[in-house]
């Protein structure tokens, strides 16, 4: 509290004193009693408060605990999809008898085919996205057109030495997913059950441990994920690991690549190696960062065209040079979805000994798009393990690519058909050893066993037919191939394998937490947190008892899985636990139903939203759905309004809900679209639908926003007078300052992302960094100390009775002739607390896009309007509208921040607004702040809908404020349970793991964020503002 503001409180304690006999109006005013007893008595009041309220925060987390479980338990059976057999291929064990003539034993020769190279250079370009590599032959190309050039021409001019393929990724199409896949031939999968869950490395035979065992020497350069899946792999002298996550960075990677790849590449070095693995990252960070259509990717395409050509003249004749992406890019420069412009990258493949060739002369010229003779990714596992003399990894899915193998003549298919065969039969010993692994009968394949049973019966006529010309080789090609065919689409259907018994037990966990969570927060009657500790103290007894019968029955009964049965044990103890609470304590509870009609609306429009969840259309659209809901209960709010007696409360109520319903709209000219939308959606988050940039014109809006955010916020706090104290150094110097520099950052990174300035560009990402740090301390270090140990927002003044300010709360008056009044005292709660949502509100704007950070500006204005509409409408602050509502408006910003329910949408870059690398754990805290920003505000915000405008010491105010937050949480775990179960019914939809399973993922997380928000600074800073609150006015 300032010294002046305290001197001016401990001088009116006597006029206090003196009109006390006139005026028996202490309770009322809120008055604190100077007496000993007083003093005592609002010290215990302050001891009792806090406890109640870590009770409180105890009991949400015991909740949030509990509601983890369910989902644990639903998505260790969602998301187990296939089973890792541990099995290794060996040189000298081949998956059929070979002839004569191909019986190798050892790699020297080749392990079960003759080797074709003894050395391999494997050039990775992350993200080359097959279109990057073919001519674009209309008059309006791409910045990403024409560009990179040489793949072409080589794949044209010489056929035999090279071929260019699109190179079809399986999603999600995210690098470490697509690394496995590329080592191991398997299918992607988003857990991988096995016997060694250690940490992300492959444990499961892949052509790095094969080339290990052939006692080859590997070297890696570039991107350091290779080495948290291969941990030891790689020659330690040789191998320049960097890191990959800096998507900011274009250029350090792909240097440091070159700088090691050339010298190793001298002949005087070629004893060192066998295989070298490069992995460039440029091209994807230039996507993450500018988007395809931008000239950054020009030149990042270009100087890859320069590498590949001095690649070209220096590989020797006995290394083959083999180029390719793991992944596209969407139109965004984004990825980890299944579009076509994800999935489709490039393969290029080059030997100077000229063995490569077309089964059709039309072939040698490389496809035009990606839909015309595309191989698999996989496809690579066994066209390198054969070219190489190795054996296929055990557990390999993919066929051997046909140019690769037909000669330079295009006609020996005899070639073909026998590494044809040898993929097919490794394939299938592996599908044998997965039948006996799983339990599954004989004719689980029935389909693809009849083919293999065709294609060995066909292969056994080969012995009584004289003349080679006439042997079958191109039908047996195609019958194994066959096979393999349909052996794949077996097991993607085998591996969208579900535990429903796991998931229906992860199913009845967040049913029965949803419930407790509807008693707490709408069937008591009365006050809620007085029931804390009873709920807490069963709640924390049943969830331990239920982890030592979980326990205990996992140990004793061998056939039950111990970590399920624990888990399921402990969530069932620690909720019978709370339901024991709430049957003790029965005769205070009521009917868990709506008891108003603007109840029932935010049941019904939560439900309504629920449901659509089954539909994949109503799920894309979601944004379009909130955009009309939220519309809708502004208008609901402002017909209320107007039905208000008292003319205040009416203008009040009808003008901040028409500016309510315009700020609704003006949010929704922000967007970011869907794949799935277009062409029926426009986006306007970023320049174009092509860039991940902000347009040039947004950088206006940064510094509108800080001329007007602060402003706005003061407007409001002068209607109660409240502008007052440390408000005054906040809101109109702090707040403001963080504001400016936001503008000021953004405007940088403009500068640099379109080389305005002649800087350094370490220089001035310095500066940037310094400048975004800055801001951040001013919102979490210097806010929260402010927060922590500011007075409460009021200005004692003694003036004439006749003078006084309608808006100010009369205390006591001198014979009538003077009155002393208290500004602010109308909404000290309301006014101290809302301080909270400014200094994230400042936090969170940094670390949106420009546009993005408007959009939230917006978002706290609508916040803004939102509690004066409630404060005009009496009947709506005991009803669930300003909870659901602002959950509804959290929900809805958060696509107008450019986010959806993508993997793709998230925006990484981000994560190095304040940080120059990848820093644990600030890196994903900052990417959850900008993903999630809306609802976290959302979320700080439902206990104003409690604190605005209300006087100081009204009774049961915590337990006002307890009730709005969990009607705030009850509307993320409806959504959560709905996402959970129609997931789980359309498992076999097509649209899963494109729409139902991200936003399953997507409620999780956000339902539980917001939760911990909720709880430890929404709740944890009621703790703050009613101490400070309580010193002033006393407890009641």
């Amino acid at each position: 509290m300032d010294d002046g503001v305290q001197t001016e409180y401990t001088g009116i304690a006597a006029e206090f004193a003196k009109a006390r006999a006139e005026r028996d109006k202490e309770e009322a005013k809120g008055l604190r009693d100077s007496s000993v007893n007083a003093k005592a008595f609002n010290k215990q009041k302050e001891i009792e408060f806090s406890a109640s309220h870590a009770l409180l925060i105890a009991f949400f987390c015991l909740l949030l605990f509990l509601q983890l479980l369910g989902v644990y338990l639903f998505a260790s059976g969602f998301l187990l999809t296939r089973l890792v057999l541990d099995h290794k291929s060996k040189c000298d064990v081949p998956p059929v008898p070979l002839d004569q003539s191909t019986s190798l034993s050892t790699s020297e020769h080749g392990c079960w085919h003759p080797k074709t190279f003894d050395r391999a250079v494997i050039i990775l370009i992350d993200a080359l996205r097959y279109d990057f590599t073919v001519p674009y032959l209309s008059s309006d190309p791409h910045h990403y057109h024409n560009t990179l050039k040489i793949l072409h021409e080589i794949s044209v001019q010489q056929p035999n030495n090279a071929f260019l393929l699109p190179f079809i990724a399986d999603p999600p199409t995210t690098t470490l997913q697509r690394l496995k896949a590329l080592t191991t031939g398997t299918l992607p999968t988003f857990i991988d059950a096995g016997s060694n869950f250690a940490g992300t490395a492959i444990d499961e035979d892949n052509l790095i441990a094969q080339l290990l065992n052939a006692s080859k020497t590997v070297v890696h350069l570039g991107d350091d994920t290779w080495h948290s899946l291969f941990p030891g792999y790689f020659d330690a002298n040789l191998t320049k690991p960097y890191d990959s996550f800096n998507v900011w960075d274009l250029h350090t990677v792909d240097n440091g690549v070159s700088k090691h790849i050339f010298p190793l590449l001298d002949p005087k070095n070629s004893s060192k190696w066998d295989v070298i693995i490069g992995h460039y990252l440029g091209v994807d960070h230039a996507g993450h960062r500018y988007g395809p259509d931008h000239p950054a990717m020009t030149a990042k395409l270009e100087q890859m065209d320069d590498v590949f050509r001095r690649l070209i003249a220096t590989v020797d004749d006995d290394t083959l040079l083999v180029i390719l992406g793991d992944h596209g890019m969407d139109s965004k420069g984004d990825h980890g979805g299944e579009s076509d412009d994800e999935v489709e990258a490039a393969l290029w493949m080059y030997s100077k000994k000229g063995i490569f060739g077309r089964s059709d002369p039309s072939f040698v010229e490389p496809p035009r798009t990606a839909k015309e003779r595309p191989v698999a990714q996989i496809d690579l596992v066994p066209t390198l393990a054969l070219l190489l003399g190795l054996p296929i990894p055990f557990n390999n899915l993919g066929k051997p690519i046909e140019e690769a193998f037909i000669g330079s003549s295009g006609k020996n298919y005899e070639n073909v058909a026998r590494v044809h065969r040898l993929a097919a039969a490794q394939i299938h010993r592996y599908m044998n050893e997965y039948k006996q692994v799983r339990g599954l009968d004989s004719g689980a394949f029935g389909g693809a066993d009849s083919m293999w049973d065709k294609a060995t019966s066909t292969w056994a006529t080969l012995g009584s037919l004289k003349s080679v010309v006439s042997k079958p080789w191109t039908d047996i090609a195609k019958e194994f191939g066959e096979y393999q065919r349909q052996t794949l689409q077996t097991c993607r259907d085998l591996w969208a394998r579900f535990d429903l018994i796991s998931m229906l037990h992860g199913v009845e966990i967040l049913l029965a937490s949803l419930i407790a969570l509807i008693v707490y927060g709408c069937a008591i009657d009365g006050d809620t947190t007085e029931l804390s500790p009873l709920l807490v103290a069963r709640g924390f007894i049943g969830t331990a008892a239920g982890a030592a019968v979980g326990s205990a029955l996992a140990f004793s009964v061998s056939t039950l899985p111990a970590i399920h049965t624990t888990v399921y044990c402990t969530a069932v103890g620690g909720l019978i636990g709370i339901g024991s609470a709430y049957w003790y304590a029965r005769r205070r509870l009521t009917v868990p139903l709506p008891k108003s009609l603007w109840s029932w609306t935010a049941v019904t429009l939560t439900l309504l939203l629920s449901i659509g969840f089954a539909s994949n259309s109503y799920t894309i659209w979601e944004d379009q759905t909130l955009l009309v809901f939220v519309a809708t209960f502004g208008i609901l709010m402002l017909a209320s309004s107007i039905g208000q007696q008292s003319l205040t409360n009416r203008a009040l109520g009808c003008y901040h809900s028409v500016l309510f319903i315009i700020l609704t709209r003006a949010a929704s000219f922000s967007r970011l679209c869907r794949e799935e939308q277009m062409p029926h959606c426009r986006s306007s988050y970023y320049a174009s639908a092509s860039s991940s940039t902000s347009a040039v014109w947004t950088l206006l809006i940064p510094f509108a926003l800080s001329f007007l955010l602060p402003s706005i916020v003061k407007s409001y706090y002068d209607t109660t007078q409240s502008y007052q104290g440390s408000a005054v150094l906040w809101i109109g110097s702090a707040f403001r300052i963080g504001l400016v520099l936001t503008a000021m950052f953004w405007s940088l990174d403009a500068a640099d992302d379109n080389d305005w300035l002649d800087m350094n560009k370490d220089t001035l990402k310095t500066i940037k960094t310094f400048v975004a740090q800055t801001v951040l301390a001013i919102a979490f270090a210097a806010g929260h100390s402010l927060f922590g140990y500011a007075s409460p927002f009021l200005n004692i003044r003694t003036n004439s009775s006749d003078d006084s300010n309608p808006t100010d709360e009369a205390i006591a008056s001198d014979s009538g002739s003077s009155a002393i009044s208290i500004q602010g005292y109308n909404n000290v709660h309301g006014t101290r607390y809302f301080i909270l949502l400014t200094i994230w509100g400042l936090g969170i704007i940094l670390l949106q896009k420009p546009l993005g950070g408007g959009v939230i500006g917006i978002l706290v204005w609508q916040i803004l309007c939102l509690l004066e509409i409630i404060a005009a409408n009496p009947s709506l602050r005991s009803t669930a509208v300003g909870p659901i509502v602002l959950a509804l408006l959290g929900s809805y910003h958060f696509f107008k921040t450019g986010h959806a329910a993508t993997f793709s949408s998230i925006q990484w870059d981000t994560a190095f607004i304040p940080l120059k690398t990848v820093r644990y754990p600030w890196s994903p805290i900052v990417i959850v702040l900008n993903s999630l920003g809306a609802q976290i505000l959302c979320a700080i915000a439902v206990p104003l809908t409690q604190l605005w405008k209300v006087p100081p010491r009204k009774q049961g105010l915590m337990g006002s404020v307890t009730r709005a937050m969990t009607q705030h949480f009850l509307f993320y775990a409806v959504i959560g349970l709905a996402t959970t179960l129609w997931a789980g019914h359309l498992r076999r939809h097509l649209m899963l793991y494109r729409v139902f399973m991200p936003r399953f993922l997507m409620a999780t997380v956000v339902g539980a964020v917001v939760q911990v928000v909720g709880i430890f600074v929404g709740i944890g800073g009621l703790r703050w503002t009613f101490l400070s609150v309580g010193e002033v006015f006393g407890w009641t």
